[in-house]
């Protein structure tokens, strides 16, 4: 079965010895979250989870992907990485990275996609983050109380099952890459809403911004625009979801005021 190819003049994403699906167990004894596109926002990620009191001991937190681009503090990606609790998804993002040893595609980051700060990396510096993005998954299962949650950054393809699109993504297969990365059909209704069938009982995905948080059927949308404070959007939000114990609790965070 194959998946629509995502146009564009991209590079095929290239996943040689990488973990293109990561599965982790059941919490036990903390709790677990997920964590809208941050791009740079850290500080007020750091603030979401004093919010919610995060224990660092025992909860976690995976991330939808685009950690940076466009916010103060990309550079505080691999900090964060570092952590032991927290875990992330591959976005466009840090594909973006990745692909920044192609003189065009550097271009183009740098030039339309918040890659400025790229440039005041020395280069050992930016290859050490090519080597740690390029380490992370496309796509994420978490066990849970309640089933078990898939998150993805941008998308599943329309009349696969979560199962299928797995399969395609840990067959190395360019197309499901590419969608997982980049799609935006079924939240911008180019698409089949349909429910994700197969072994999860939800998905979350960020990569397109949204005034608040937006549900396709078992499909959640969290990527209320935080970095977006940064072009005078006075709504702008970040926001996190509770999977376990709580099946789907949200917390968010003004990204206009100071932290």
């Amino acid at each position: 079965m194959k998946v629509s190819e995502y146009p564009g003049g991209l590079p095929t994403p290239k996943l040689d010895g990488v973990e293109v699906v990561a599965r982790y167990s059941p919490n036990a004894n903390g709790r677990d979250f997920i964590v809208g596109d941050i791009h740079g926002m850290f500080s007020h990620f750091r603030a979401l989870l004093d919010e919610v009191d995060f224990d660092t001991t025992k909860d976690r937190v995976f991330s939808v992907g685009d950690l940076v681009d466009r916010g103060p503090e990309s550079a505080q990606a691999l900090d964060w990485l570092a952590k032991p609790w927290f875990f992330c998804c591959r976005g466009n993002h840090e594909q973006f990275a990745i692909d920044s040893v192609d003189p065009e595609q550097l271009e183009l980051w740098v030039g339309q996609n918040g890659g400025e700060w790229w440039l005041e990396l020395d280069v050992l510096q930016r290859e050490e983050f090519r080597n740690q993005f390029y380490q992370l998954p496309l796509a994420i299962e978490v066990e849970t109380a309640h089933g078990i949650v898939g998150i993805v950054h941008a998308d599943v393809p329309p009349l696969l099952s979560w199962n299928q699109f797995m399969d395609l993504l840990e067959a190395r297969d360019r197309n499901a890459a590419f969608y997982a990365m980049w799609s935006r059909n079924r939240i911008q209704g180019h698409r089949t809403t349909l429910p994700v069938e197969g072994t999860v009982v939800r998905i979350y995905c960020g990569h397109t911004p949204t005034r608040r948080t937006v549900k396709l059927d078992n499909v959640y949308y969290i990527d209320t625009g935080a970095v977006y404070i940064q072009d005078g959007y006075d709504q702008a939000m970040l926001t996190m979801v509770e999977i376990q114990p709580e099946e789907h609790q949200e917390y968010a965070i003004s990204t206009a005021l100071p932290v």
